[in-house]
């Protein structure tokens, strides 16, 4: 297709496709997916080689949420049963995050829900990073705290912060319809101040709530704009007793396609496989590797995701390799552009070990508020595709281990 060909020669080059290019590739038939797949794979392997990153999320604190977004099982007014506690001590996150780390995961996403830190809040997790960079060397840890005000992102890089995420979620023009507790330029103010202070910044968007094609090209060419290091791509998943429990809008056709989108648009950027991906990808979950290079390890914030070791013999049998803590995620053009601008970029070995995703995101970090749904994922078989218009009780395995309670992670 002279289509993906024009692809592939813009991102080896880190040119911008247009807008009706982009809209082509969400466009195209079943019968033409591997050709796409394909196509990406090679932008893909130009700039991050086979390589894996592995991201592992911590939840601080959960559920109670008194932001009204409509995708988050965490939000005001959601019956979801998920598990709900206030904010965890240093060493209990620094336990938690240590299952990740075992795991092979290099960074630990942070994520408490609430429309935005206090002052006291950003103490306490200056003091939860402190915890779980003495017990492991070289870790990355990215925040993901919600909305920031001013002066916090730098008091959160000074407290060893290397990253902060904060996804844009959907488009400018239909946030309002998913939102309305605060607005979609709160959130591009946020990733901003991160970037100002030096933090990696992490956004992403959810796939799967309703939105169109443009909206989809919409909110990937604002994170473009913005220029994030990393991009988690979240696929809803409609929790029951949430406003989107009955959008089941993704196919794993569909969702392949919307992450060759993303990896054409952004194709020197970390983007992440993020909350869904068991349910939406199913089966197919391999072919997205050709695609992101980045995913998160083991569960979500509120619920299971696919066991750890899974994920490892995933990647290892689909011809991949986990990203070791040495290497740097980045390529070197970003990661030298993020060292001059006194950021972070996933910088290796004789570099100060920062962020690229994450969750959000995320998830890819994401928190309630934060934004991703990050915190969606399972491990039990789904029908090959569920219907649209009604809920699908038993679909989503809520998080019962873990942070939060006595039992052991599955990282």
């Amino acid at each position: 297709m002279d289509l993906l060909n024009t692809l592939v020669d813009k991102g080896l080059r880190r040119e911008l496709p247009t807008r009706e290019e982009a809209l082509a590739v969400l466009a195209t038939s079943d019968d033409e997916l591997l050709d796409v797949v394909a196509a990406a794979g090679k932008v893909r392997r130009q700039w991050f080689g086979r390589r894996v990153k592995l991201n592992y999320l911590v939840n601080l604190k959960s559920g109670l949420c008194p932001e009204d977004c409509s995708y988050c099982s965490q939000r005001l007014g959601s019956k979801a049963e998920i598990l709900k506690y206030t904010w965890l001590k240093p060493e209990e996150a620094s336990q938690a995050a240590a299952a990740g780390v075992a795991g092979g995961a290099k960074r630990v996403c942070l994520v408490a829900s609430g429309r935005g830190p206090t002052d006291r809040d950003v103490d306490r997790v200056g003091k939860t990073i402190e915890a779980i960079k003495e017990q492991n060397e070289g870790i990355e840890v990215c925040a993901c705290l919600g909305l920031l005000s001013d002066g916090q992102a730098e008091r959160l890089k000074d407290a060893g912060a290397d990253a902060y995420n904060h996804n844009l979620n959907t488009s400018e023009a239909t946030y309002g319809q998913i939102t309305k507790t605060h607005t979609y330029a709160d959130r591009v103010d946020t990733v901003q101040k991160a970037h100002a202070a030096g933090l990696s910044a992490c956004s992403g968007l959810i796939a799967g709530m309703g939105e169109s094609d443009e909206d989809l090209v919409d909110v990937v060419y604002s994170l473009r704009e913005l220029d994030p290091d990393s991009v988690p791509v979240n696929f809803l998943i409609p929790f029951e007793g949430t406003p989107l429990a009955k959008e089941w809008n993704l196919t794993p056709q569909r969702a392949l396609r919307i992450l060759a989108m993303v990896r054409f648009v952004c194709p020197d950027v970390e983007v992440r496989l993020a909350g869904g991906r068991e349910v939406h990808l199913r089966t197919m979950q391999p072919l997205a590797l050709h695609l992101v290079n980045s995913i998160f390890l083991g569960d979500y914030l509120t619920s299971e995701g696919q066991a750890g070791q899974a994920d490892l013999d995933m990647i290892a049998d689909a011809g991949f390799e986990v990203e070791g803590a040495g290497t740097s995620t980045l390529p070197a053009h970003r990661s030298e552009l993020a060292e001059v601008q006194g950021g972070c970029g996933s910088h290796g070995a004789g570099a100060s070990v920062c962020g690229s995703s994450a969750p959000a995101d995320e998830a890819g970090c994401g928190s309630a508020c934060g934004g991703c749904s990050g915190h969606a994922g399972h491990e039990a078989p789904v029908p090959a595709q569920a219907e649209a218009g009604e809920v699908r009780s038993g679909l989503v395995a809520v998080r019962r281990r873990g942070a939060g309670t006595d039992l052991a992670p599955n990282a």
